[in-house]
């Protein structure tokens, strides 16, 4: 027969229960502290190396910063001297043609004159026969009056008829037209002549391909070298332009 249960046993038996409990709750507590532990370790290790790898990841950067800096200003400095070289150059080559700019205006200008005293000698005998009889000429005729400035080459006249000739060492098509306008506004340079009967000619030493036979169909005389003289090489069927 089981002996009855006292409260010294219930007592005795809530004391181990206890003793057990407490046991548990240390071992929990030390499991706890060394987890913890091992946690912060790890997240030392973990800030140690991102520490690390910042102060790796800047030291870098500044280098490339560094590099960068060094190769803008290595760039600044060739273009610097790129554009000082260039600006030298652009210089030089403009003087150069200013130079060659002059050398060419006044070897036109003499081949100008060189046409010019070829031409006027002979074109009272050349218009003569073609039925215009000028009987004097002057050379680089200048008018400037209420804004309109000109110059003519040759001007050749008589009573009641005049002639402008227009002298270029080489004709192009320009010239032509450019002395076309010349001759629609000769009356009003020259008003002198507003009532003679006006006539243009151009004469050349060269002549572009084609700039003869379209002076002619302007109604303009063309004048040519022929020998050690010059000759209108307009043919009987030619009807000159009146302005």
């Amino acid at each position: 027969m089981s002996q009855p249960i006292t409260i010294e046993d219930i007592y005795k038996l809530f004391e181990k229960t206890n003793e057990k409990f407490e046991q548990s709750r240390q071992e929990y507590d030390r499991r706890a502290d060394e987890a913890k532990a091992e946690a912060d370790r790890r997240a030392a290790e973990y800030d140690r190396r991102a520490a690390e790898a910042k102060a790796e990841a800047d030291r870098r950067a500044a280098e490339a910063k560094a590099e960068y800096d060094r190769q803008a200003a290595e760039y600044d400095r060739r273009a610097a001297e790129a554009k000082a070289e260039a600006d030298r150059r652009l210089a030089q080559l403009e003087k150069t043609v200013a130079n060659t700019s002059r050398a060419v205006d006044s070897l036109t200008t003499r081949w100008g004159r060189f046409v010019e005293e070829l031409v006027e000698p002979a074109v009272i005998r050349l218009f003569r026969a073609k039925g215009i009889d000028v009987k004097e000429t002057y050379s680089r005729a200048r008018v400037k009056r209420q804004g309109i400035a000109m110059e003519i080459d040759i001007l050749a006249v008589d009573e009641t008829e005049v002639v402008l000739v227009e002298c270029k060492s080489r004709l192009s098509k320009d010239d032509v037209n450019e002395f076309l306008e010349k001759l629609s506004r000769f009356k009003e340079a020259f008003p002198h002549y507003k009532n003679y009967q006006a006539y243009g000619a151009v004469a050349g030493i060269e002549i572009d391909e084609g700039v003869d036979r379209y002076a002619y169909k302007q109604g303009l005389f063309v004048i040519k070298p022929s020998g050690e003289t010059v000759e209108i090489i307009n043919d009987s069927g030619f009807e000159p332009k009146l302005w």
